[in-house]
Order: C-alpha cells, then structure tokens, then sequence
C-alpha cells in the first residue's frame, strides 16, 4: 500500500489518519512511500474500525458460539 492510499482511506489527512491509528502527525509525515506490512496493518484495522466492521465480526462470532 502506498502512504498516500493510506492517508485517503483513513480521511484524506496525515492529521486525521494520525488520529484514527493512534499516533502523532510527525510519525505518518515519516512514512516511506510505500508502507511495509506493519504499518499496513495498522491502517486497515483503524479502517475496519472506522466502518463498523470489527464491531459485525464480533456480533457475527457470538452467534456462532451461541447456535454451537
């Protein structure tokens, strides 16, 4: 994923994807242009996050383990 992908997903700013990930402005501006896994990572589960995904796969888990 390129940094400039990343920063569209998570809001279109380095400060709003700083805040959605949970680290400072200075740290994304320091990203390299194309990010390695772990900062890919990172940037997809503040995306799940953002679009209500984690809360789908949690409620979509306890059913399972209910109907089990």
């Amino acid at each position: 994923m390129k940094k400039t992908e990343a920063i569209e997903l998570l809001g279109g700013s380095i400060t709003a994807t700083a805040a959605a990930i949970g680290v400072s402005y200075q740290a994304v501006n320091q990203w390299p242009e194309d990010l390695p896994a772990r900062i890919e990572d990172r940037v997809l589960a503040a995306l799940a996050r953002q679009r209500g995904l984690v809360a789908s796969i949690r409620a979509a888990k306890r059913k399972q383990k209910e109907a089990a």
